[in-house]
């Protein structure tokens, strides 16, 4: 079995490697250690715990989420392969908030110290952590302006469009995908009653724009949902 490194990893044009050269992704995956998997349910960090490193989901899904002090939980993302969590740690070196496996998961740690180190003798790599870091900044941006539409049906819609725009930059079906989250967490996530999430996916297929078959979603009418998106699908 071929050992992953980043140079031969199906994920590294949507990972940090993406602006790097041949030597430079070597330097880079020097540093990047890679574990056991994460089983589903299981933590990567919790609140409180100390930052040591940023993380690179290599496949599988996760969830983050932060919990009130009377015990509420709200979610405030999810993540796919190549995408970067743990960056608002950076801060105040300590996670704020839990990151949990939507389903088994495998996930490279960068030690952000050596990376901090290696990025100032790597331009390329420098401003590839602040396009991460951006990134993070734009999906807090748009999660403000999805959590701001007026109906639960457009709601709905730029989820499923968003993560129908992510998919297919992973050289996946961006029309037919699986939902590895609950439809608990799509609720809490999109400020919808649980209830509200499966009669409003329910409507969307009457309409005709999408089917569901349990946790699997296929776009029949793309442009219609874009549209009540107000979002372009991935073409």
């Amino acid at each position: 079995m071929q050992e992953i490194k980043c140079q031969n990893c199906r994920i590294s044009k949507l990972c940090l490697p993406v602006m790097l050269a041949d030597s430079e992704i070597e330097h880079l995956d020097s540093i990047v250690q890679r574990g056991k998997p994460l089983n589903t349910d299981e933590n990567l960090f919790r609140s409180g715990d100390k930052f040591e490193n940023i993380y690179a989901v290599r496949s599988g899904s996760l969830k983050s989420y932060t919990i009130s002090e009377d015990g509420i939980e709200q979610v405030t993302g999810f993540y796919l392969p190549g995408e970067i969590i743990g960056l608002d740690a950076i801060s105040s070196q300590v996670h704020p908030s839990y990151a949990k496996a939507l389903e088994t998961s495998m996930i490279c740690a960068l030690p952000f110290e050596s990376l901090e180190s290696l990025a100032t003798g790597i331009p390329s790599l420098q401003r590839q952590l602040l396009n991460v870091m951006s990134n993070e900044i734009r999906d807090d941006q748009e999660l403000m302006l999805l959590l701001n539409k007026k109906t639960s049906e457009e709601r709905m819609a730029a989820f499923l469009v968003n993560l129908s725009i992510r998919f297919g930059q992973r050289g996946l079906s961006s029309r037919v995908f699986r939902l590895t989250m609950s439809r608990r967490d799509i609720g809490n996530y999109l400020g919808l009653a649980v209830e509200t999430v499966s009669r409003v996916l329910t409507k969307l297929q009457k309409q005709e724009y999408i089917l569901v078959d349990d946790k699997e979603i296929t776009f029949t009418n793309p442009e219609k949902l874009s549209e009540l998106a107000g979002v372009m699908c991935y073409s």
